[in-house]
């Protein structure tokens, strides 16, 4: 079993950045294919961005390719998403997680560990 913890969320101005991170405990990290999802009230959690075991193979909704980047590094056993050029619907309560099972990045039920979640809000 693993633990999540996020961290790095806040409050930003349209335009700007953020960096999310997520630290992992419990497990060895790198056994673990990792996620990012973001959740509004009385919306479904969305998938926002994917990373393999090893980096190298990444996934991103559409709505935020070009503006996010998700990395690990499994020697610090975190995983990072740096949110660029920032918009208020990005506003969400953006969740961290992880799976040993080789499943769909971009869906729920793919991951089996959870965070608790980091609030971001983007003022216009």
């Amino acid at each position: 079993q693993v633990q999540l913890v996020e961290s790095g969320g806040g409050l930003v101005q349209a335009g700007g950045s953020l960096r999310l991170s997520c630290a992992a405990s419990g497990r060895t990290f790198s056994n673990y294919r990792m996620g990012w999802f973001r959740q509004t009230p009385g919306k479904e959690r969305e998938f926002v961005a994917g990373i393999n075991r090893s980096g190298g193979s990444l996934y991103y909704a559409d709505s935020v390719k070009g503006r996010f980047t998700i990395s690990r590094d499994n020697a610090k056993n975190t995983v990072y998403l740096q949110m660029n050029s920032l918009k208020p619907e990005d506003t969400a309560v953006y969740y961290c997680a992880a799976t040993e099972r080789l499943s769909n990045f971009r869906v729920l039920s793919g991951y089996d560990y959870w965070g608790q979640g980091t609030q971001v809000t983007v003022s216009s």
